[in-house]
């Protein structure tokens, strides 16, 4: 197989997908792959009760109630909408959904200001056009028409970043389950083929930019994923992603359990600030979300591998910290600097450790950028 960079869900997890298909016994709606039953042990992993032969691994932590209701509605004719703040995983549950029903997780529209209806319908291919006419072969079909061609799951990323016209064009194919092609005469109408669905995120800090009409909003059922807040599901995340991070770099070095604590200490002590925080300028433009701590302890691996000495520091990850939450110059850097001298200080005097270490790794680089 061609390696590649980031392999999909249904890729990177073949093996394991095989053979849930094949002890799978459970019924399955329309085209899935998997029962819902299977699907949910897929996204959350096995228990001892499950009385499997083998262990399936969790790869998202988050609400059980959030994947069951999430199922339920797929297995429905209504679309589902995830929606949360930034880095709670909505995309990464999506792929697995559509990985594990459909096998295939690719078929993706990303919403932005320059999205238009032809990326959620059909456009041409303009050559052939001009050649033999417009005709289905001269049509180049959008993910969305193709999985309801194929009968599975078509995802769009970032709803509410769309403009009103593309999300206008979403109504008649989540309530019709057709797109007609008035170009054509014949064959004109592509209908939706048993399984299709649409799994769409948003992101909750985009409310206002195009909010959702009410017409759309009814053939969405909504899936509210929250923040993690939990140390425990937080550091299990953290930790899933950093081995899957060491393993793809062919990375071997140990993330020091006291580090990981001081990385999930410092981003709750930045969340209570942020949240008691009376106007946007007393807060941080970063979002402080379990995807972004993935990120800070990315960087401070990557550091410690090609510019260290392979063994990750307290030092580097308060670098690390720092340069990646430092997006506003002065303003996060005031609230950093706040931080460090008004919290990680106190705490490095009182609780000792790796905390002196942080906290001289966060000055330094503080007054860098300063």
């Amino acid at each position: 197989m061609t390696e590649m960079l980031r392999a999909p869900a249904e890729v990177k997890y073949a093996e394991e997908l095989d053979w849930l298909e094949s002890i799978d016994d459970g019924p399955k709606p329309f085209s899935w792959r998997l029962s819902p039953r299977m699907v949910r042990l897929f996204v959350l992993g096995s228990e001892r009760a499950d009385g499997l032969d083998r262990e399936i691994s969790p790869k998202w932590f988050g609400d059980r109630s959030f994947v069951e209701r999430s199922i339920v509605t797929l297995a429905s004719d209504r679309g589902l909408l995830l929606i949360g703040d930034p880095g709670t995983g909505k995309s990464w549950l999506a792929e697995l959904l559509a990985a594990a029903i459909s096998r295939n997780s690719t078929l993706v529209v990303q919403g932005t200001a320059g999205t238009t209806e032809d990326h959620i319908k059909y456009s041409w291919n303009v050559s052939m056009v001009i050649a033999k006419g417009q005709s289905r072969a001269s049509m180049i079909p959008s993910p969305i028409m193709t999985a309801m061609e194929k009968g599975v799951i078509g995802r769009f990323e970032e709803l509410t970043r769309s403009t009103s016209d593309v999300q206008d064009a979403l109504i008649s194919i989540l309530s019709e389950k057709y797109v007609s092609i008035p170009e054509l005469d014949d064959d004109n109408i592509v209908f939706a083929q048993p399984g299709f669905s649409i799994i769409a995120t948003a992101n909750s800090r985009d409310r206002g930019v195009n909010d959702l009409s009410s017409a759309l909003k009814r053939r969405f059922n909504f899936v509210r994923i929250p923040v993690v807040t939990n140390k425990k599901s937080e550091a299990e995340i953290v930790r899933f992603r950093t081995t899957e991070l060491l393993r793809r770099h062919e990375i071997e070095l140990d993330v020091p359990p006291n580090l990981l604590d001081i990385l999930l200490q410092s981003f709750a002590d930045l969340r209570a600030a942020a949240a008691s925080a009376t106007s946007d300028d007393e807060k941080l433009e970063s979002a402080l979300s379990t995807a972004e701590q993935i990120g800070v302890l990315e960087d401070a691996i990557l550091h410690s591998t090609f510019f260290g000495d392979r063994s990750l520091r307290a030092e580097t990850l308060a670098g690390s910290l720092v340069g990646s939450l430092a997006r506003r110059s002065p303003e996060d850097l005031a609230i950093l600097n706040k931080y460090w001298h008004g919290v990680v200080e106190p705490r490095s005097k009182e609780d000792g450790g790796e905390w002196p270490a942080f906290l001289e790794g966060g000055r330094q680089a503080i007054a860098t950028l300063s």
